[in-house]
């Protein structure tokens, strides 16, 4: 049976095109001097021609290796070429015995001297020293562009391969087009490739930074990434964090079951002792999904490194689990859990980024018209939170949305069914005061609330002679809610909710007019929109969840400019009549750049005005939409083809004129990207009535050049323009060849300083190696 070899170079992409490449002498080529007839084939001088070893590099290029673990042979075959110093072979394939030390060229073979000199036969024994360069002096060079050399190769069976005095460089020869050393290599005496257990050893490596040796070991061993479950060790890491101290974790892979892994990571930490953590992840193709669990803890040596913080505690840890599955087609099924000691520890240890985590059971159901999603929810904040906080977050006892879209025979438009139930229990009020005017928030209240809403709407979509689209809408919308609160009414100055049930019903009216105008000049195109909204909706209540735990948040800018309902959940909605009016315009030019302009205001025509109402949460206080007339909104985006783009926003208040929030970005990058300039400016005004009393109004200022081929230096400052002072400074320079990364930079705070280091080592396909 013939088999490829498996060299070190298998764990990077397979190759098109192999390229074995030698250093070595041409003693006696070919085996034609058989006789006095053979010998006159030969030009004059034909032995004094003969290179010696190490007299520059040879290359072996052939579509193919292959290695015969039975018979001992290695092969080169396809289209062979062999060529050193102006002497060539071509050949069909090249073969190596390893149990008689005999090479062969063979089929179609010619060889062709410096002088230009050609011979041609059949068959012939390569002997001398492009034999032993053929055995023991070997290149790999992938299609990537990476380099394994080896002194000597020896294939101990079809699973190992032993490479001495070994060298991989995912750059090639790692010397750029302009003669400078780039990139990073590995050396060791030995390369050992065990396919059997998927590992490549190192013995005595030495790593090389731009040609300079940096690091030396006694031993060091990696995974082959090409066979991601087999059974053994994983890439090791090692970190370093005060309250932790230095730590190496080792993973070890387990594959229990063709469908089932285990991951077991202990850690072992200088200043916390022994952390163990283990992940076990379940394929059932039966249901199309798997299922995921995670479990670690750790007795704790210094506890005092978490004082007074949720973390001081002697036993510590935690357990995860997640499932996802497509039992059937279109439906998506799942969960998450988990359990903990405390809130801090998974960020203590830096199991998890996030800043929280659901526990939940849900359903979720999509097809090109109907969305259905039912989900069972309790929320938990990831940090030095107490168990109090815990039962500060709500719970969604259930939260089932769903949303039906039925297309009309043509000219008729088309029907919107839309529905959602949110049931919320909190065990305990979550308020806060804020401002100097001790402005009142609560952001929950203890108890239950069950909120049901179902909105059905026609809309067509009609363009009338000139152009102009007219879309009209008609809707209705149902919402009952009831909440009970069974505890004791909250302090002043917190607003109380008592215990309520309500129902309403909310027609629903709107016409969207908009006409686009297309002018060309040249190149350059131009679309300006007139656009203008009429909506109504029929009812005086705002508060349709009662207590409000899905609409928190509201901000008025060009994004909801021309909505119809502008809160973010279904506890508060828009009431009232209302027209909001505005333009857009696009414009593209000959030369690429391109401008995207808006601007408009809304109106409150009749009846009460929701975004005038405020909440126990304060949405609707100061959102610019609380009067007749709103703010004035605006944005820009543009771009350039000579480097420049960017855009802002901005809010302005009519009745005096005052700008109360804008933010404006910019960028610039020329051709060629030799230096980038960006800046940010924001500005909110103060708005006591929320709880913020003093502006914010920062500007940003960053920029990067590169000082030399490789060489970036970058660098950001932000500037507190209230207070005329800076908040922040940033620099950093940075090393990036493709290959290899470093950097280093700084922080500066008027209290405090920091800095950091980074280290990017790269495969030749861009992904990080190690």
């Amino acid at each position: 049976m013939t088999s490829r070899p498996r060299l070190f170079a298998d764990i990077l992409p397979r190759p098109a095109l192999v390229r074995v490449a030698a250093g070595f002498g041409l003693a006696v080529l070919l085996a034609l001097a058989a006789g006095p007839a053979s010998a006159a084939l030969l030009p004059p001088g034909f032995f004094d021609m003969q290179i010696r070893p190490g007299e520059g590099a040879a290359a072996v290029e052939a579509d193919m290796l292959a290695f015969d673990a039975n018979t001992g042979v290695i092969t080169a075959s396809g289209d062979v070429l062999l060529s050193y110093q102006g002497f060539t072979i071509r050949a069909d394939r090249l073969e190596f015995n390893q149990k008689t030390a005999q090479l062969f060229a063979v089929g179609s073979v010619a060889v062709k001297d410096s002088s230009g000199n050609l011979f041609e036969m059949d068959r012939v024994e390569v002997t001398g020293a492009m034999k032993e360069a053929f055995v023991d002096s070997l290149t790999i060079t992938t299609s990537a562009g990476a380099i394994v050399t080896a002194r000597s190769v020896e294939y101990q069976n079809a699973l190992a391969t032993i490479l001495t005095e070994a060298s991989y460089s995912p750059c090639g020869l790692c010397i750029d087009s302009k003669g400078r050393k780039i990139g990073w290599k590995v050396k060791s005496a030995r390369m050992i490739y065990d396919r059997e257990k998927a590992s490549v050893t190192l013995e005595g490596p030495s790593i090389e930074f731009l040609g300079i040796p940096v690091a030396w070991l006694p031993w060091f061993w990696v995974p082959d990434p090409t066979q991601p479950r087999a059974q053994g060790l994983r890439m090791p890491s090692v970190d370093y964090s005060e309250t932790r101290g230095a730590e190496l974790t080792v993973p070890y892979f387990v594959p229990v079951h063709k469908d089932i892994d285990l991951l077991l990571s202990p850690t072992l930490m200088s200043r916390q002792g022994f952390l163990m953590h283990g992940e076990l992840t379940w394929r059932i193709p039966q249901l199309n999904g798997a299922l995921d669990v995670k479990a670690s803890g750790i007795y704790q040596l210094d506890k005092s490194a978490f004082a007074g913080l949720p973390g001081d505690r002697d036993w510590r840890g935690a357990i995860q689990t997640s499932g996802k599955f497509k039992p059937y087609q279109d439906w998506t099924v799942g969960w998450s859990y988990a359990a903990f000691t405390d809130n801090a520890y998974l960020s203590d240890y830096e199991l998890t980024d996030a800043k929280s985590w659901t526990n939940e059971v849900y359903a979720t159901y999509l097809t090109q018209p109907t969305f259905f999603d039912a989900r069972v929810q309790r929320f938990n904040r990831i940090g030095n939170y107490s168990g109090d906080d815990d039962n500060r977050q709500g719970m969604n006892l259930p939260r089932i949305q769903g949303q039906h879209v039925a297309d009309l025979p043509e000219g008729w438009g088309r029907i919107n069914l839309s529905g959602e139930l949110l049931g919320v229990h909190r065990g305990l009020d979550q308020v806060g005061v804020y401002g100097a005017g001790a402005v009142p928030y609560v952001w929950g209240y203890e108890g239950t609330k069950l909120h049901g809403m179902l909105e059905g709407a026609w809309e067509n979509q009609i363009i009338v002679p000139g152009g102009l689209t007219v879309t009209p809408y008609l809707g209705l919308r149902l919402d009952a809610a009831t909440y009970n609160r069974n505890a004791a009414p909250l302090p002043a100055p917190y607003p109380n909710q008592p215990d309520a049930t309500l129902f309403s019903a909310t027609p629903i009216a709107a016409l969207d007019l908009r006409w686009p105008l297309m002018a060309n000049w040249g190149a350059s195109t131009h679309l300006i929109e007139p656009i203008a909204q009429v909506v109504y909706r029929g009812s005086g209540v705002s508060k349709v969840g009662i207590t409000n735990d899905d609409a928190q948040s509201l901000i008025f800018d060009t994004s909801n400019l021309f909505s119809y309902n502008r809160f973010s959940g279904i506890d508060r909605q828009e009431t009232g009549a209302r027209a909001n009016i505005g333009a857009h315009y696009l414009g593209t030019f000959a030369d690429g750049s391109w401008l995207d302009l808006v601007a408009g205001q809304s109106f409150q025509l009749a009846g009460v005005n929701a975004y005038g109402v405020s909440d126990q949460v304060q949405v609707g206080t100061s959102t610019g939409l609380g009067t007749a007339s709103s703010f004035l909104v605006g944005s820009a985006r543009y771009g350039t083809s000579w480097g420049l783009s960017g855009g802002a926003k901005v809010q302005v208040d009519p009745s005096v004129w005052d700008v109360t929030r804008a933010r404006i970005s910019t960028d610039y990058a020329p051709w060629g990207g030799w230096f980038t300039l960006g800046a940010d400016y924001t500005y909110i005004a103060a708005t006591p009535a929320l709880g913020t009393d003093l502006d914010a109004h920062e500007i940003t200022g960053r920029g990067s050049v590169k000082i030399a081929d490789y060489y970036t230096l970058a660098g950001s400052v932000i500037w507190d323009i209230r207070t005329n002072s800076w908040v922040r400074t940033d620099t950093s320079l940075r090393y990036d060849d493709g290959y290899l990364g470093l950097g280093g930079s700084l922080y500066f705070k008027p209290t405090t300083w920091g800095f950091g280091v980074s280290l990017n080592i790269k495969g030749p396909d861009g992904a990080m190696a190690f």
